[in-house]
């Protein structure tokens, strides 16, 4: 499979290294090892969705009870996800770490992956929603460490996004 094990493993890491112990996922190409590693590791909890609003609901209730989460999804999870980014995360000051696959940007060679792609920017932008595009391999643990303290702080959703130069390998 070429998605990068290497640069999955820098990502968990710097989950982990956050204090997340809560994972909710809907399973995806790209957070596939992710997936694996959290349900192999002891101190995580993995939560698979039937669909990606409900992560939006337990990341909400773990918080409420003093646990750290995030939220793994495609970008294509992101718009099914509104619902419940606005009317809970938003509206009650949830602190959601949403971390989104950015499929159907630039190199996607999959079609049906493309308009999403299109949105996914524009939409963050008119939700409020802080973002950043994660590329570099270095930068991970770091820009994981400022979203979660942005996320924390403001008591808002975050999300980081994750390119096909991070997370594939060519």
């Amino acid at each position: 499979m070429p998605v990068s094990v290497k640069n999955s493993e820098i990502l968990f890491a710097a989950l982990k290294s956050v204090g997340i112990s809560l994972i909710s996922a809907l399973p995806e190409t790209w957070l596939v090892h992710l997936m694996q590693m959290a349900d192999d590791d002891p101190e995580m909890t993995l939560i698979r969705l039937n669909k990606e609003e409900e992560g939006v609901g337990i990341s909400a209730g773990a918080h409420l009870a003093g646990r750290k989460s995030a939220m793994l999804m495609q970008n294509h999870g992101l718009l099914t996800s509104v619902n419940g980014i606005v009317s809970v995360a938003q509206l009650y000051r949830i602190p959601l770490l949403m971390v989104i696959s950015y499929r159907g940007e630039m190199g996607e060679k999959d079609p049906w992956q493309t308009e999403g792609g299109l949105v996914t920017e524009p939409l963050l932008q008119s939700l409020g929603i802080v973002y950043r595009k994660l590329s570099d391999p270095a930068t991970v643990a770091h820009e994981v460490r400022q979203a979660q303290t942005l996320a924390e702080s403001s008591l808002r959703p975050v999300a980081l996004l994750l390119t096909r130069d991070l997370m594939w390998e060519e």
